[in-house]
């Protein structure tokens, strides 16, 4: 039995004793602002985040002005260990999308743990995979996939990145997560609301079905969080082998 408190996230929460004693230390709760810009693309990144509740958005904007999601993280996972280990500078925009909080650990700090654990490293750059392997659905995504299917999936995402079936979120925001028009949401949004998939009211997006919405989303979510599972399985379970 583990001696050491685990932590909601679930990265950290699957740490070894060892592992989770060489970063805990140097761990501070930090409040998770909706809209919150927390760097920029180029910028040099200082901290990393692993967040407790809520989540963060990595963004992509196009040269006409639109932006579009690449990578959701959530509680499952950790922002910015990649950056740390390889240069320490941003390739997306990182907003707060849904308010929360984070432990946060300073980027020398983390490198430190890293270098002192080849676990540690190791679980870092599973997770770093793992957002590569969204950033690359995120492009089939929108390239194949309709607007309904491409909400559907990513109501479901999350759902599972927060912990929660209740999330402020507009359509505008919405619509620039998915890549599509606000109307398109709308519309979208409204179907899903008939089919008693979802409550929608002022901004208050709430899952009444999920396996309906399952039904409708498109195979990205499917691969994606088949990915999570087996990651998560691997820091649980390290003796089944996952490399």
């Amino acid at each position: 039995m583990r001696s050491i408190p685990r932590s909601p996230n679930l990265l950290l929460a699957s740490l070894s004793d060892a592992d989770f004693a060489l970063v805990s230390p140097h761990l501070t709760l930090l409040e998770l602002e909706r809209d919150h810009l927390l760097v920029s693309t180029g910028e040099r990144l200082t901290r990393v985040y692993f967040p407790l509740s809520g989540v963060i958005s990595l963004v992509v904007s196009l040269a006409s002005g639109e932006t579009i999601e690449a990578a959701m993280i959530g509680r499952q996972s950790v922002f910015g260990s990649s950056t740390a280990l390889d240069g320490g500078i941003s390739l997306n925009d990182a907003t707060v999308q849904l308010s929360g909080v984070a432990s946060v650990i300073e980027l020398s700090d983390l490198r430190v743990a890293a270098e002192q654990s080849v676990g540690f490293r190791t679980t870092l750059i599973r997770h770093a995979r793992i957002i590569f392997v969204q950033t690359q659905q995120a492009e089939v995504c929108v390239a194949y996939h309709t607007a309904k299917a491409r909400l559907s999936g990513w109501l479901l995402r999350m759902r599972d990145s927060s912990g929660s079936d209740t999330f402020l979120l507009t359509q505008e925001c919405l619509a620039r997560m998915i890549g599509v028009r606000r109307n398109a949401v709308s519309l979208v949004a409204h179907a899903l609301q008939r089919a008693g998939f979802i409550q929608y009211h002022r901004g208050r997006i709430e899952i009444t079905n999920a396996k309906g919405l399952l039904k409708n989303a498109c195979e990205c979510y499917g691969t994606v969080k088949a990915q999570y599972d087996r990651l998560l399985e691997c820091g649980l379970n390290p003796e089944h082998g996952c490399d």
